[in-house]
């Protein structure tokens, strides 16, 4: 036999696959959950990591992919926020009138 140590070698991440495993569960349960704030967390948390340098140059392109996926998702939500805040603001007043 041989001696040999086991080593850690800095290999790239794989992916993880973009479907749910067949035995997870159907709903989130209590107290995972994520709201726009905390995504909007994540997005800042991404720019500062970025700008100081902490992904691999070979990895820039999924957490730029990410990242782009959700500052759509974003923006997507703040034009919804928007367009419902004026027909929040507007509502029908039924005790007008005669």
């Amino acid at each position: 036999m041989s001696d040999t140590k086991d080593t850690v070698q800095d290999t790239p991440n794989v992916e993880a696959p973009a479907t749910a495993p067949a035995d997870a569960p159907a709903a989130p349960q209590a107290g995972a959950d994520l709201s726009v704030q905390d995504l909007q967390g994540l997005k800042t948390i991404i720019d500062v990591a970025s700008s100081r340098g902490a992904f691999k140059p070979n990895e820039m392109m999924s957490v730029g992919q990410v990242y782009s996926k959700l500052e759509a998702f974003l923006s997507a939500v703040q034009t919804q926020q928007a367009q419902q805040a004026p027909a929040e603001a507007n509502p029908a007043s039924p005790g007008t009138g005669a």
